[in-house]
């Protein structure tokens, strides 16, 4: 008998284990960043965008088929990470942002509704009050993530920015949602949150003269996040994101390939 039995429980066991394995390592990632591309929005007033050269490409003179490229891109633009020195002097340079800035729990607060109504639309306090009557209290130390809808607009200029203009005379006609300053200061010292992002060109919205949620954000040593995509396509809770940013040696800022796991 016990020659029979161990067999089948072996088996039994293995099965459970490869169960596990799929709940564990299954697709529930989302990607939320854009592809850079010729495509890729930068601010309009960049001299130059996403540059992707051929060095070599095709069959050696050995038989094997090689490819190489090399690319040219301005540190902000496409999805990308503003690093604290961006707006504050003597902060925190892309290598040097922790781990722990860039990784965890997160919560996506949808202000859609209203900022597609008004392409200047601040995200306030009262829109994350009332995300929290139905989702409960943001936790300490997480990550907030703001959906306005204008993910829907990319890469369309006109429809993202406001304007299909590029140069200075482009940054007086810029129009698309942000976050209020009150709103970032409130959630810094309120909810203790470690970084910040949306789905448009800049965390303040187009209007803005002083960036000034950008000064308070960073000003803490907080990471920001710009043109996050597929925002969509996340729960308003139960994600784990993990933001990695290209690791540019005093950077203010690096393209960023942003994921997001659906933990719940």
């Amino acid at each position: 008998m016990k020659k029979t039995i161990l067999p089948i429980l072996i088996v039994v066991l293995i099965g459970c284990s490869t169960k596990k394995e799929k709940t564990t390592f299954g697709e529930n990632w989302i990607d939320l960043s854009y592809s850079y591309d010729s495509a890729t929005l930068y601010w309009p007033n960049n001299p130059t965008g996403f540059e992707h050269k051929t060095e070599s490409e095709g069959i050696t003179p050995l038989g094997y088929f090689y490819s190489s490229y090399s690319l040219v891109t301005p540190e902000h633009g496409g999805t990308h990470l503003d690093a604290p020195i961006h707006f504050a002097a003597n902060k925190l340079t892309v290598d040097k942002i922790p781990l722990t800035s860039l990784t965890g729990n997160a919560v996506v607060i949808d202000v859609s509704e209203n900022a597609l109504k008004n392409r200047d639309y601040q995200a306030t306090v009262a829109d994350v009050e009332a995300w929290e009557e139905e989702h409960g209290e943001i936790p300490a130390n997480s990550i907030v993530l703001f959906r306005t809808g204008y993910g829907k607009f990319y890469p369309n200029r006109q429809n993202y920015f406001g304007t299909s203009k590029k140069g200075a005379e482009a940054i007086p006609e810029l129009h698309f949602p942000g976050i209020d300053p009150a709103t970032t200061t409130w959630l810094i010292e309120k909810r203790n949150i470690k970084a910040m992002g949306l789905d448009t060109p800049s965390m303040d919205f187009g209007q803005s003269k002083d960036f000034k949620t950008h000064q308070i954000l960073l000003g803490k040593d907080k990471p920001g996040f710009e043109n996050v995509a597929n925002l969509d396509k996340l729960p308003a809770t139960g994600i784990y994101v993990v933001a990695l940013p290209m690791k540019v040696g005093k950077g203010s800022g690096a393209p960023l390939r942003i994921i997001a796991q659906v933990t719940e």
